[in-house]
């Protein structure tokens, strides 16, 4: 048998080339986690990234993650996908995606939507809406400033996914056209069908006696507060790719969305009962002729896209949110997350 010791010189060079390689391939790095500091201005912006320190079960809120905390970053493929979570969000429920961005590369980023997130749902809706497009734009100029991710992170080319009201920021994104007058429009002929996306989760109808009231009160609130017909248009040149996930999209002009400016993926879920799909992304799908259905799922429910689902909801929140009987999430999500981050390196990792 022919000794090791007896490999040519160059061999061994080669050799070395392949364990570098080996060592910077983004899939053998972990998971880092780290946190760009709210300013008087924005939220924190949650990040993770690839890390080649050691991850470590790490616990927030109700989930334990693996992850490398503060972990030094290393360079993985040079780009960013930036987040938008749902109404009362958080980045917890969106770290199953994260995690797989980050296998292939990416860097996340999860800004905290204002007076919308965990901390402080005060004022969900349009309101929040008009904001979310800029707070995108700033999360991504705050990591472009981060002296951990500058050497080697491109912003020419940006990935958006977001969910739910996140959806609605995705839209925006991809050149969607909308006002709160189209919102007031929508309840005004869909309240009761459609009810519980242009309340939240305030109360619901039950079929009982006051069901006239809360209808009566709810266009009261929604006619006085969204009759602004200007249109929000918002456009940041460097996003590229855009997914949204189980869209809010009744306000939505439909022409807007016809030919996106950018690659637009869709996922929906058919037992939606937040955001019924016929109103909401069912409209997106039957207007936009070059969108890629990335995923449509026939058992899930509106929370299907929180991944990790938050455990123990209860009440109205549960109803929306928990997956109804026959869902196999375990069965499912991992593969719709494969096909999220496939849709993302292809449109944003082919000029490089």
């Amino acid at each position: 048998m022919r000794s090791i010791f007896l490999v040519p010189m160059r061999s061994w060079r080669v050799m070395g080339w392949v364990l570098v390689l080996l060592l910077c391939h983004p899939a053998l790095a972990s998971v880092g986690w780290g946190e760009i500091p709210a300013t008087g201005r924005d939220g924190p912006v949650a990040l993770f990234y690839p890390s080649r320190d050691e991850a470590r079960p790490t616990r927030y809120g109700p989930f334990t993650f693996s992850l490398a905390a503060q972990g030094l970053p290393v360079p993985g493929n040079g780009r960013l996908v930036v987040i938008s979570h749902g109404s009362g969000g958080a980045p917890w429920v969106h770290a199953d995606l994260a995690r797989r961005l980050v296998e292939a590369g990416f860097v996340v980023a999860l800004p905290e939507h204002h007076a919308d997130n965990y901390r402080d749902g005060s004022d969900p809706g349009p309101d929040s809406w008009t904001l979310r497009p800029a707070e995108v734009s700033r999360a991504i100029d705050a990591v472009g400033r981060d002296a951990r991710f500058a050497p080697w992170l491109k912003l020419d080319r940006v990935g958006v996914y977001g969910m739910s009201a996140g959806g609605h920021t995705a839209l925006s994104m991809a050149g969607g056209r909308w006002s709160p007058a189209l919102f007031k429009q929508h309840c005004e002929a869909n309240l009761e069908e459609d009810f519980q996306s242009c309340v939240g989760l305030i109360t619901r109808l039950t079929g009982g006696v006051f069901d006239g009231v809360k209808k009566w009160a709810a266009l009261a609130v929604i006619r006085r507060r969204f009759d602004d017909a200007r249109p929000r248009v918002d456009v940041d040149p460097r996003v590229a790719a855009v997914v949204a996930g189980v869209p809010s999209s009744a306000d939505f002009d439909m022409d807007s969305l016809a030919n996106p400016r950018v690659p637009l993926g869709l996922i929906t879920a058919r037992q939606d009962r937040w955001l019924i799909p016929r109103f909401h992304s069912d409209r997106v799908l039957q207007a936009c002729k070059t969108c890629e259905h990335i995923a449509d799922l026939p058992t899930a429910g509106h929370g299907a896209l929180l991944s990790p689902l938050p455990p123990g909801l209860k009440g109205l929140l549960g109803d929306m949110l928990n997956d109804p009987p026959g869902f196999d999430r375990a069965g499912t999500m991992p593969e719709v997350d494969r096909r999220t981050t496939a849709f993302f390196e292809r449109h944003l990792l082919q000029a490089d």
